[in-house]
């Protein structure tokens, strides 16, 4: 063989190694990759299995509701509250030591499906089927694909960052950035013991699935910085946190500006609840209807002045449970400012306003049987009386594209009409 030959074979042996080399280190980079991408799925799918064990606690009877909910009855005292350290070993208080004044007993009367003033009263769905029994309480429990749709296993069942109307807020860089649109009334300037109102419940359309729409009291302390204390009560459509477009009774709290602490409904330790006939976060059933039908509920939250706990009513006869005192900083004398209203997220990734309706979808001009309401809002006071509040103002970020209108009248005491669809001519 010539020099040259032997050269040009030597060459080829080289090049065959050297592929063989890349072709190795290529396929060797996709294993690890493969393996790299398995591992935080696979720690993943055993952290929310972790979390769904925490939530789903064992049942002593379960409940399908039609709406594709599962219910379950769970002894009151293994519920989600418990696995909070400071509740260890909590003697649950089963009725609170005060009820506010101006309402009769709840614990010794019954009230019809039908309200006074014409107005239909409101059950929910999952009874149908079944109710659960005495020393239970009924949970909805968690699906996989609800906690696998939030941000993180931490953030599931938590609301945003600065998810809370601020009246006094003249700073619309902050409105945008937040995403959060509100049509409000409220008070401040006092001390607040709790408050009530009963307003009427739609099923709003939802534009996009990060988006959701609800009406709610709010019962605040503090400022609106990174020490807020909240206590909130209402019904929503959310489709990222359930998973459908039902309208649903929810509760929330946070005692940090929404930042780490608190969530909806039992999501996490701290509420208490004792009630064996309401379950937070399931669909209450039926709806208004634009120009016909028209259903309401009452809410009542208040703070029990004895022991320091903050109540919460359904109706004029099921009281949930509370709060207890210690989750909270400012609220654990009183409230400086009660707000009642509406609020959606606008995520306006198109540059458009959303679409996303507030309340029926319609503007507080259109009125009874179109409109969304609250009526009858009341404050507790310092001596633990049910009155009227007094200097209410109104605020919306936007009023082209949700706004409101207050009144008062003989039959329904102070209320206001709210909401509206979004994005129309006016509010592009």
């Amino acid at each position: 063989m010539a020099m040259g030959d032997a050269h040009f074979s030597s060459g080829r042996r080289s090049r065959r190694v050297v592929v063989t080399v890349v072709v190795f280190f290529f396929f060797w980079g996709l294993i690890s990759l493969s393996c790299a991408a398995r591992l935080p799925i696979s720690k993943q799918k055993f952290q929310v299995q972790k979390h769904l064990n925490r939530l789903n606690k064992p049942a002593l009877k379960t409940i399908q509701s039609p709406d594709g909910d599962i219910i379950d009855c769970v002894h009151i005292s293994q519920q989600p509250a418990f696995d909070h350290p400071f509740l260890k070993d909590h003697k649950i208080q089963m009725r609170p030591s005060y009820h506010p004044e101006g309402l009769y007993d709840v614990f010794e009367n019954k009230v019809s499906t039908e309200n006074n003033d014409g107005t239909n009263a409101i059950t929910q769905l999952w009874h149908v089927n079944g109710r659960c029994p005495e020393d239970t309480i009924p949970i909805r429990r968690t699906k996989e694909e609800e906690v696998l749709r939030a941000s993180s296993v931490k953030r599931y069942g938590k609301k945003q960052h600065r998810s809370f109307p601020q009246p006094r807020s003249a700073d619309p860089d902050l409105i945008n950035q937040s995403g959060h649109q509100h049509a409000i009334a409220y008070v401040e300037g006092d001390k607040y013991y709790g408050a009530k109102a009963t307003l009427n419940v739609w099923e709003p359309k939802i534009q996009q699935p990060n988006e959701f729409s609800l009406s709610q009291i709010w019962i605040l302390g503090g400022s609106f910085g990174e020490d807020l204390n909240s206590i909130e009560a209402g019904w929503q459509v959310s489709p990222d946190l359930y998973g459908d477009n039902n309208t649903r009774l929810f509760t929330y709290w946070t005692s940090d500006a929404y930042q780490t602490t608190g969530c909806y409904n039992l999501l996490c330790s701290g509420f208490v609840q004792i009630n064996n006939e309401i379950a937070m976060g399931a669909s209450i059933f039926p709806t208004s209807a634009y120009g016909s039908s028209q259903y309401d509920i009452s809410l009542l939250v208040w703070k029990d002045q004895k022991e320091g706990n903050w109540w919460m009513q359904f109706g004029n006869e099921y009281v949930l449970g509370y709060w207890p005192a210690f989750l909270f900083s400012y609220l654990a004398d009183s409230a400086s400012m009660i707000e009642w209203g509406g609020e959606v997220v606008n995520s306006a990734s198109d540059g458009q306003h959303t679409t996303t309706q507030m309340g029926s979808g319609h503007f507080p001009e259109e009125g009874f049987g179109k409109a969304s309401y609250f009526r009858n809002i009341l404050i507790v006071d310092g001596s633990n009386n049910l009155r009227a509040p007094k200097d209410v103002g109104t605020f919306t970020e936007q009023s082209n594209c949700y706004d409101v209108q207050i009144g008062n009248n003989g039959d329904w005491g102070n209320y206001f009409y709210y909401g509206g669809p979004g994005r129309n001519p006016n509010c592009p």
